[in-house]
């Protein structure tokens, strides 16, 4: 086995160097066909997750699914189209479709607009379209300048996996027929690193890759071939499904448990294709987690609340209902969580940078080979990035003055928001790489990018809760201000976090980081006219948050700004917290554990996160997306594993969301012109969005 190894490496570093040579002959990564293909995929996906984002409160990168698009797209063009292509392509679709996430349209504007003058000493805060730009454009641009230098730490110097990014690269390489990258982490020296044991194969750390080895079997004609049929007919099923629950609303509203339980205790199924898909992409264990937490606190604690008289109010009502209840039970688990998950960051900074650095054990920086494998010219110059975090920093501190007046926030405070912790990241970069190499986010992004890095979760959701713990401290009894400058600061954490996914593609596949920033940039400047515009039609046409649209994050941002202000709990409610925040503490910890130490059970602690995420969403949405974990699962273990299971089930499953986010642009287009449902039949309980019966 070590001899057969050794040739496999042999071979797979003789064919790196063959391609090596031939990218430096290839055209430029950054061309015109990949940016527009990119940007018009990208429109697609912020569509589609603005509407799954107020439906739900989870959106996705997409980049894997970028990518294939891209692929099959550019096969219409006169010249195809090269791998480094396609990197910017997808790198550009995901900058434009994450922006609802990291603008806060999801969450952040929404939980304004909930605002009750009576009880919040403020009236609700609805943004006009230019509004709406403006604060897009205060936030868009933080993280897409903080890329470069997080880049050359956790991706080029600590060489961590990023399973997504990996994933994309791998299904990148099997389209345009290139050798497999190497995918080893922490011991790869550039590009030519050659492997001197079977486990030197393997990723180094045990991640949650649920896509990274299901990539490397088919060959492209096949991918091509079962490409366009899979999507074709995956995208057609759910886009025919949605728009027939536009017109009969009971289509996602079945009462499967009964009209009584679907009507109190809102336990309804919708049998979407799209939730079906993204629990095939989030994979069995995570959809298993969001459906643990959903029996907990649907089937367990809501009745508990409702009869013990702590919640008596209607069932659904986020003020005195029992799924307001057991919401702050939720943010205690996401709280608790996301905390625990950050111990090791803190304990690497502190202890394996700082401390070693101090009493001289660090690694002697003078002899110290450095490990890019890219040229200058093809870098992003860090005066750009000094220039771009300086400016987008005051840029941004500027446009929330202007959109939410000194009485909203203080410019002090938005200040903070962007460099809320930096001083500990600067500290950890200078003590590892023995220089600044410009103005960091905090300790906060840090250890997002680095628990994305590690286990392909970003804790976006958690840790902006942090966030806003802060701002109680510092600007106590503005709710206002508390909700924008959590928003600020999650919102460059995020995007840096999700755009290092596409920052690990690119490394793999050789494409230039530079073009790759420039595709970012790009797509974030589209993307705030795109996503805002779409929030505001959605605005329009529907309730937000309401029936349709519900915004669950919107009452978690909310809720824990009027908790930190006014101290004031639902009753019991306070107990439950404690309970449970000690007990995801030490799930946590175990996860964490059994993740650094590699073990094939890890994946199967449940996650905090999507714990805490079967709380938010009513049943209906979790569980149709056990449905596509289960089926992912058993789909993988029939055809014998993810090798020889290829990436049809991927292809699918991207079909059945964007076939479904396409669709809802012609609903709400149908919605703005007034034209209404077909019939109301069966809709008696009370859950059909859009329905006049409801």
């Amino acid at each position: 086995m070590f001899s057969f190894s050794g040739c496999i490496s042999r071979v797979r570093r003789q064919a790196r160097q063959a391609a090596d040579g031939a990218a430096g002959l290839g055209q430029s990564d950054f061309t015109l066909r990949a940016v527009v293909l990119g940007l018009l995929i990208g429109c697609l996906l912020c569509f589609t997750n603005l509407y799954f984002g107020l439906q739900t409160g989870w959106i996705s990168m997409m980049s894997l699914q970028s990518a294939l698009i891209g692929y099959l797209l550019s096969k219409f063009l006169p010249k195809p189209m090269s791998a480094q292509e396609n990197v910017v392509l997808q790198t550009t679709a995901v900058a434009t479709g994450t922006m609802p996430l990291a603008a806060g349209f999801v969450g952040i504007l929404p939980a304004l607009g909930l605002l009750d003058e009576e009880r919040d000493g403020v009236p609700p805060v609805h943004l006009s379209w230019i509004a709406a730009v403006g604060w897009s454009c205060a936030v868009a641009f933080f993280g897409v300048f903080l890329s470069p230098p997080l880049r050359k730490q956790v991706i080029i110097e600590e060489q961590l996996a990023f399973p997504s990014g990996t994933a994309t690269g791998q299904l990148i390489s099997v389209l345009h027929q290139m050798p497999p990258p190497d995918t080893n982490v922490r011991r790869r020296r550039g590009y030519n690193a050659l492997a001197s044991s079977e486990e030197d194969e393997s990723i180094a750390y045990g991640v949650e890759a649920q896509e990274a080895d299901t990539l490397q079997a088919p060959d492209a004609e096949v991918a091509e071939e079962e490409g366009w049929s899979a999507l074709s007919w995956s995208f057609a099923a759910s886009g025919i499904m949605t728009l027939a629950a536009y017109f009969f609303p009971v289509v996602f509203a079945v009462p499967l448990f009964g009209t009584y339980l679907a009507s109190e205790w809102l336990w309804s199924f919708t049998p979407s294709l799209s939730y079906i898909g993204q629990g095939i992409i989030m994979g069995f264990p995570t959809t298993l987690s969001m459906n643990l937490g959903m029996l907990v606190g649907w089937g367990v604690l809501s009745p508990l609340a409702k009869y013990s008289g702590w919640a008596p109010g209607p069932v659904g009502d986020m003020t005195t209902g029992a799924r307001g209840w057991i919401l702050w039970v939720s943010l205690a688990i996401m709280c608790s969580d996301s905390v625990v998950s950050l111990v090791p960051v803190v304990y690497e900074i502190v202890y394996s940078k700082l401390w070693k650095a101090a009493i001289g054990l660090g690694d002697d920086e003078s002899v110290k080979e450095s490990k890019e494998v890219e040229t200058e010219d093809r870098l992003v110059p860090m005066r750009w990035v000094v220039w771009g975090v300086g400016g987008s920093i005051v840029l941004g501190t500027v446009l929330v003055w202007l959109v939410f007046g000194h009485e909203g926030i203080k410019p002090w405070a938005t200040l903070i928001g962007f460099i809320m912790g930096g001083l500990l990241s600067v500290l950890g970069y200078v003590a590892h790489a023995g220089h600044s190499d410009g103005v960091l986010n905090s300790l906060d992004l840090y250890g997002r990018v680095r628990a994305l890095g590690e286990t392909d979760l970003n804790p976006v959701s958690g840790l902006g809760k942090i966030s806003q713990l802060f701002f109680a401290w510092i600007q106590p009894g503005n709710i206002v201000a508390n909700i924008i400058a959590g928003g600020v600061a999650e919102a460059g954490a995020q995007q840096a976090g999700d755009l290092m996914q596409d920052l690990k593609t690119g490394h793999l596949i050789r494409a230039s980081p530079r073009a790759q920033f420039f595709g970012q940039l790009i797509g974030s400047c589209l993307s705030i006219v795109v996503t805002t515009t779409a929030y505001t039609l959605y605005q329009r046409a529907y309730e937000i948050p309401g029936p349709s649209f519900p915004a669950p994050t919107a009452y978690v941002w909310l809720g824990l700004a009027r908790l930190l202000r006014d101290g004031d709990l639902p009753e019991k409610s306070g107990e439950f917290m404690v309970i449970s925040a000690i007990l995801f503490s030490i799930i946590a910890a175990l996860k964490a554990y059994a993740v650094r130490r590699g073990s094939p059970y890890a994946k199967w602690v449940p996650s905090g996160v999507a714990f805490a995420i079967g709380f938010l969403n009513t049943p209906s949405f979790s569980l149709a997306r056990l449905i596509g974990g289960v089926a992912e699962h058993v789909y993988y273990t029939r055809v014998g594993g993810r090798e020889r299971g290829g990436i049809r089930l991927i292809i699918v499953a991207s079909g059945f969301v964007l076939g479904e986010g396409v669709v809802s642009v012609v609903a709400l287009g149908l919605k703005t012109l007034g034209v209404g449902v077909a019939s109301c039949w069966g809709c008696g309980h009370g859950l059909c969005g859009g329905c006049p019966a409801a």
